[in-house]
C-alpha cells in the first residue's frame, strides 16, 4: 500500500464536523473543570466539589473531580491526534466545540451543582448574589460565541460542499 493509499493520509481526506466538534468540547469542558478546581478550590480555597460534609471528605471530592477531568483531557487529547493524523479535523467547529464545551461545564456548574443540588457555593460568608451572576453569565457569554462560531462553522461547510459540485460533498 503507497501513503496515499493509506486510511487517514490521502489527500481527499474529508473534515468531519460533528466529531470535530464533540472531541474538543470534550476537552473545553475538561479545561474549565480544570480551572475551576485549580482556582476556584486550590488557590483561592473558596470551596470543594462537595461541600456538606468534612474537609476530608471536600478534599477527596476534589481528587475526584480533578482525577476525571485529567482522563477528559487525555481522551480527548487522543481523540483530537486521531482527527489530526486521520486529517479529519475541521478547525472551525473544533474551536465552536471548545467554547461550548467551556460554557456547558461552567452553566452546569453553577445551575446544577450549585443552585439544584446544593453541592457546593462559589463561596461561603458572603452575598451570592454577584458571584452567581457572574458565573452563569461568563457561561453564557462563551456558549453564545461557540455556538455563534458553530453556525459559521456550518455556513462554511455548506459552502465549501456547495464548491465541491455534485458528487463532491459529503453526503
Amino acid at each position: 500500500m503507497t501513503r496515499a493509499a493509506r486510511p487517514g493520509t490521502s489527500a481527499d481526506a474529508r473534515p468531519e464536523p460533528r466529531r470535530s466538534a464533540a472531541v474538543c468540547a470534550l476537552i473545553g469542558a475538561a479545561v474549565m473543570a480544570a480551572v475551576d478546581e485549580i482556582v476556584f478550590h486550590q488557590i483561592l480555597g473558596w470551596h470543594h466539589f462537595y461541600d456538606r460534609s468534612t474537609t476530608s471528605v471536600g478534599l477527596l471530592s476534589d481528587g475526584l473531580l480533578h482525577s476525571a477531568e485529567l482522563l477528559a483531557l487525555v481522551a480527548g487529547f487522543f481523540l483530537y491526534a486521531d482527527l489530526r493524523r486521520r486529517r479529519s479535523l475541521d478547525r472551525a467547529h473544533a474551536w465552536a466545540g471548545f467554547l461550548l464545551g467551556l460554557g456547558a461545564f461552567q452553566l452546569f456548574d453553577g445551575i446544577v451543582d450549585h443552585k439544584l443540588l446544593r453541592l457546593h457555593q462559589i463561596r461561603y460568608g458572603v452575598d451570592l448574589t454577584p458571584y452567581d451572576w457572574a458565573w452563569n453569565i461568563a457561561a453564557l457569554v462563551l456558549l453564545l460565541v461557540g455556538a455563534g462560531l458553530a453556525v459559521r462553522a456550518a455556513r462554511g461547510s455548506r459552502e465549501a460542499g456547495r464548491e465541491r459540485g455534485p458528487g463532491g460533498g459529503t453526503p
